[in-house]
């Protein structure tokens, strides 16, 4: 039996990427790209491949794989995984590039910042410092090569090859055997004699030198150009002569020489490097601290660069979102850099968070949201919105601060092409029933009907029908003249969505009672809206071919490009109306709601005294009996139906209170047929128009009178006066008094033939037709009767809003 080794290599859970290395640093290894088989998620790899007669080589790669295994620090290149065979080493470590490839990236990409160049050299002095005052040790390698920088441009110092103690117990400094390695070594090695001895940290500050020296000037080819400072910074240049100074004892320890950078006008006192400390701390920061900083961090966003911001920023906003309590307050500076995101990244990251924070019962997250929906809307799918994120919404159009129910209005514009047939159709114009009616904000009434308007479209053929025209037409009754004037252009903007019919029938007659409104600015409106519909009207009454084609979108389906070329004209827009909401809500903080009548207003000179507007009734619409019986529909106005629908209402113990209220003033409710819905609907439906054929239908009304009562014994019919020529009579001709005939004329032929014809005939056909009129009026009363006696037998209680008839 045979048995086959496993190879480590191909168990290994990293993967090398098929793309050649990225580089290949002065030193034994050798720079790869990974990532984990697992996740897929990238890393680097460096590969060292053992090969005969380089055991010293070996050795110092070996070593290094150690120090790099067991050091942890934040600046120090942070290590993942590791293979050691004996053909091989492999180091896993986070994503990097070397700083030399990484800062001609971005010279070519247009140049580097100095505070992304000040924040990397902070961190390569402070991982010195971790090494030298906390560990005791030696890097011994510090160059450009060994600093890497990461995703988020964070610089890692890595290069731990040749590492020593600086308490002498490992052995003196391991030899390089890389001539351009050695070219950073300090002047005082070369000195055999031993007098220019220095502090431990001498030899990695004179490297540190070097270090800013190819920062700022580019790869250092000899010792001697240390000299030049060349573009080294004013503010760092100093600092820098002490690192390079020939004195070794005079080179400052790490801590120091950042405490010295950092000081009033030094190079690493920036707002950047600030906001990277404090990053840095943030979870032992003090509460107010952290809003004080998320409140100033979004000034700053547009001078950090952009892979800080997606991958060192971004995350700390969430994590202090989720677990500091930071609040409303990460919000701006959230979604300001969610605009450096892909769309597959922001659905990864920000989405989850934002839909927690819609079921926040904070104020200040809530209307910062809304006010900020635009930036994040395109990345929510529709379940999300319905299910997630909708109902948590609509709670702002009850709560009590005006500026959170403004905003919950403005955000269904950006909603409402995501919302379901039952959210967008049912409960939505529920709730903007409620407000145009009810909202004690005239602004917030204004934006309500200016929001109906835009989101026309969206709705349902029936909803359409049924909503716009009652919901525009209670606009313009409002006392609130800008809410007057959206009425007027939410009318002329969803032009397209009314038949003929109810243009002529209940959108003109309305507009034309604003012809005299005592605003010019809803005057100007409603003749620019009253010429656009008359001009319609004349058009398809010219070319009466053209009614399919203008009326093609009234029954259509929703669709968010219906309404386009209205709104175009009418040049409306909720910035427009409402941009001075704010202001208007300060000023007008106890204004009338839309169902009060409205208050006396100075009329302009010339201008005749409207009619005073009558409070908005309760009654129930149904626009499908208006065109059988329009005689009373003339009555009502049919600006005052919307927020009659069954809606569901939001309040149910004052509506029923206003529905016994109407049943007394209106005789009942049998003028007020329930919308079609549910069954309970339909048979109070059936019941009420059953109690108004008992009344007496519109039907009776228009047929033939029946047959005429016998008159009283000796009363003289009309016909039997002699019109011609007087009759001799005790009494006077009665109507002598009143007309003087013409014999002549009596007397001479008529022109017409209606003299010749046979009477007779015309009166019994008018006798059988009274007649069977009487028949059919009796036939309908017993029919009435026989209905009444069932009911009064049935013991069961009668259904809310039948009109009890005996």
């Amino acid at each position: 039996m045979w048995f086959f080794a496993r190879d480590p290599v191909r168990d290994f859970p990293f993967e090398l990427s098929p793309e050649p290395p990225e580089g290949s640093p002065p030193g034994p290894w050798t720079l790869h790209r990974g990532r984990k088989k697992a996740t897929g998620s990238p890393v680097s790899i460096f590969v060292y491949d053992v090969k005969p007669g380089a055991e010293e080589q070996t050795q110092v790669a070996k070593a290094a794989f150690k120090r790099l295994k067991t050091l942890r620090h934040p600046n120090i290149l942070a290590y993942i995984d590791g293979l050691e065979t004996d053909k091989c080493l492999h180091m896993v470590t986070e994503a990097v590039t070397p700083l030399a490839m990484y800062l001609k990236a971005q010279v070519e990409a247009g140049g580097l910042k100095e505070l992304e160049l000040s924040w990397g050299l902070h961190q390569i002095v402070k991982a010195l410092s971790f090494l030298v005052n906390d560990c005791s040790l030696i890097h011994n390698n510090v160059c450009l090569a060994a600093v890497f920088v990461d995703r988020a441009g964070e610089w890692k110092l890595g290069g731990l090859d040749y590492m020593y103690s600086a308490q002498g117990d490992g052995g003196g400094p391991p030899r390089k055997g890389y001539p351009e390695l050695e070219q950073y070594d300090p002047p005082e090695l070369a000195d055999s004699s031993g007098r220019a001895v220095g502090e431990k940290w001498s030899a990695d500050m004179w490297r540190l030198g070097c270090l800013i020296w190819e920062v700022f000037n580019g790869p250092l080819v000899r010792a001697a150009a240390l000299r030049n400072p060349g573009k080294i910074p004013k503010s760092l240049v100093p600092h820098y002569c002490e690192l390079v100074g020939a004195n070794p004892k005079v080179r400052p320890n790490p801590a120091r020489f950042l405490q010295n950078c950092r000081a009033p006008g030094g190079f690493l006192n920036n707002r950047f490097v600030e906001t990277n400390l404090f990053l840095e701390e943030i979870q032992i920061k003090e509460p107010a601290e952290k809003q004080k900083f998320f409140q100033e961090l979004s000034k700053s966003l547009d001078s950090f660069p952009e892979g800080f911001c997606r991958h060192k920023v971004l995350p700390q906003l969430l994590t202090a979102f989720e677990f500091g309590n930071a609040g409303a307050v990460v919000l701006t500076p959230l979604f300001k850099v969610g605009k450096l995101l892909s769309a597959e990244e922001y659905q990864q990251q920000v989405i989850p968070v934002v839909v927690k924070m819609f079921s926040s019962t904070d104020r200040a997250m809530r209307i910062r949201l809304l006010q900020q929906m635009e930036q994040f809307i395109q990345y929510l799918d529709e379940p999300t919105v319905n299910t997630q994120i909708f109902p948590h919404v609509v709670h702002g159009f009850l709560d009590t601060n005006p500026a959170i129910r403004e905003q919950t209005v403005k955000s269904m514009l950006l909603l409402a092409p995501k919302l379901n047939e039952s959210n967008l159709n049912v409960e939505l114009m529920k709730h903007f029933a409620r407000l145009q009616a009810k909202d004690e904000q005239g602004p917030i009434r204004c934006n309500t009907t200016v929001c109906l308007g835009k989101i026309g479209s969206y709705l349902s053929a029936s909803t359409r029908h049924r909503v716009l025209t009652s919901a525009f037409s209670r606009a313009t009754k409002d006392p609130f003249a800008p809410s007057r004037v959206a009425g007027v252009l939410g009318l002329a903007a969803t032009h397209n969505l009314y038949s003929m019919s109810d243009c002529a029938h209940k959108i003109l007659p309305v507009l034309c009672g604003l012809t005299v409104d005592p605003e010019k600015s809803v005057r100007d409106q409603a003749f620019k809206a009253i010429r656009s519909f008359l001009s319609k009207l004349e058009s398809v009454s010219e070319d009466p071919t053209q009614l399919a084609e203008v009326e093609k979108d009234v029954h259509a389906a929703s669709s968010p490009g219906m309404g386009g070329a209205a709104a175009s004209w009418a040049g409306w827009a909720v910035t427009g109306v409402s941009s001075l909401t704010s202001k208007l809500i300060r000023t007008h903080p106890t204004a009338a709601p839309a169902e009060t009548s409205t208050p006396q207003r100075s009329l302009p000179e010339g201008l005749p005294a409207p009619a005073p507007v009558p409070a908005a009734p309760t009654t129930t619409s149904h626009w499908e009996a208006q065109e059988e019986g329009r005689d009373t529909a003339e009555d009502s106005s049919p600006g005052d139906r919307w927020d009659d629908e069954d809606w569901g209402s939001l309040e149910q113990e004052a509506e029923s209170v206003l529905a016994q209220q109407d049943d007394w003033s209106s005789g009942g409710p049998a003028g007020r047929p329930a919308q079609a819905g549910t069954s309970d609907h339909k048979s109070s439906s059936d019941s009420t128009w059953t109690n108004w054929e008992a009344e007496g239908s519109w039907e009776q009304g228009w047929q033939e009178p029946g047959p005429p009562e016998s008159p009283p014994e000796g009363t003289r019919l009309a016909s039997e006066y002699n019109w011609g020529n007087p009759e001799p009579s005790d009494k006077g001709d009665p109507f002598a008094s009143l007309t003087t005939r013409r014999e002549t004329g009596a007397q001479q032929p008529r022109p017409d033939s209606w003299g010749e014809d046979s009477w007779e005939g015309l009166d019994t056909d008018r006798q059988a037709k009274a007649e069977l009129a009487r028949k059919k009026r009796e036939e309908r009363r017993r029919e009435m009767e026989a209905k009444r006696a069932e009911r009064k037998a049935s013991k069961g209680p009668m259904k809310l809003g039948a009109r009890k008839l005996d």
